[in-house]
Order: C-alpha cells, then structure tokens, then sequence
C-alpha cells in the first residue's frame, strides 16, 4: 500500500494545467474547471495526478479506465487495484492499495469549534472527545476515522457519520465491520486510512511526498 502526497502551489498551477490536462480524460477536466478558485482546481487536479503517478510508478499500470460504480465510488477497469483521494487544505493525498481503502486528510484548523460537530458523532464519541486531554486532537482523530470509514464504504453522504461508532478503530455497517488506522502525513494535518480488509491493521503504508510537476 502506498500513499502519495504534494502541497499546491500557484505558481506552478497554469504548468500544472498544461502538463496534466491533455492526459485526463474529458469527464475529469471537466470536474477540474468546474472549480473557481484555483485553489479547488489544483487540490482536484493533484489527486487525480497522484493517482497517476502510483499506478504508473508502483504498480506498472499504464493503461487504464476509471468507472463510477452505482453509489458513484471511482474504481479501476480490469484490475485488482483500489484507490482513493482526499485533500485538505494545501494537501492533496492518493492511497493506493491492493484491498479497498478509504482515506481522509484534515487540516488541524484551530478555529473549528468541534462542538458545531456533535450532531455527527455518537454520546460516545462526544463524550470520548469531551473527557479528552486534548479536545480538539481527539475530534480530529474521530472525524478523520469517520471519514475513511464512510469513503471505504462508499455510500458517501447516504451513510450518516453519526449512523455508527467507531470503538478500539473497529465499527460496523449494515453487519458489515470496517477496521480504521490512523497515519502521519504531515504534521498540521490530521490522517486516517479505512477497510473492510482486516489486513489494514497490520499494514505499513509507504508514504513519500511527490513533486508532480515538470520543471
């Protein structure tokens, strides 16, 4: 399993723009440009380069279509490979594995008021996150777990976050148990991966940061 990561950057956006856009698809350039601020286009684009780069780089992968499955979760044509994309902030992440994955960046915004969030979480978790030392490191971790879970699972806003309970980074869907593990990938950020492949647990994901851009 690897997960890629790289930092926007406006002055490499309209090079970022040439160099990527004649590649993607046109349903992605598409979902690109719809973006006003380049801030959003860049964050867009950085991912679906990431996605690129790993399939090419780690897993010989050269070739291939991109499909939305039925609840609109993005998935491989024809190979054993899973994927997924998240971004916050400045950061743009892709995790790439051979099992399904989800995986959510948050950047650690001292201004969130976490309560503003409590209808999202259970009276446990609330309550986990109120006792906590640090309140607002623990919502982070919750919301981040939730996160993953909701993108491995791939329902997205059809699965309500306070609809399960994440317990010791396991929890369960529909019968369906989901395994949670938190990462590092930057400092100011908060990460966390997700499957309903127990073998996540044991996992090391390689984490290397990529400049994805031409000089």
């Amino acid at each position: 399993m690897i997960i890629l990561y790289t930092f926007i950057q406006e002055e490499k956006h309209q090079c970022l723009l040439d160099q990527y856009l004649p590649v993607f698809s046109e349903d992605w350039q598409k979902d690109i440009l719809k973006y006003r601020k380049w801030q959003d286009a860049q964050l867009s684009l950085l991912g679906k380069a990431l996605l690129l780069h790993g399939l090419r780089t780690y897993y010989d992968i050269y070739e291939t279509e991109i499909l939305v499955s039925s609840n609109k979760k993005p998935y491989l044509k024809d190979h054993p490979v899973h994927f997924n994309i998240s971004h916050s902030k400045d950061l743009a992440a892709c995790a790439i594995a051979e099992f399904p994955v989800g995986l959510d960046v948050e950047f650690s915004d001292a201004s969130i008021n976490y309560s503003d969030f409590e209808l999202h979480m259970t009276s446990y978790e609330t309550e986990e996150i109120l006792n906590a030392e640090d309140k607002m490191k623990s919502f982070f971790t919750y919301w981040t777990r939730k996160e993953a879970v909701i993108k491995a699972h791939g329902d997205g806003m059809m699965l309500p976050l306070d609809s399960f309970e994440i317990l010791k980074n396991e929890c369960l869907i529909k019968g369906e148990k989901f395994f949670t593990k938190d990462i590092v990938i930057d400092k100011n950020y908060h990460s966390c991966i997700a499957s309903n492949d127990i073998s996540i647990n044991n996992v090391v994901p390689f984490i290397e940061y990529v400049k994805i851009w031409n000089d």
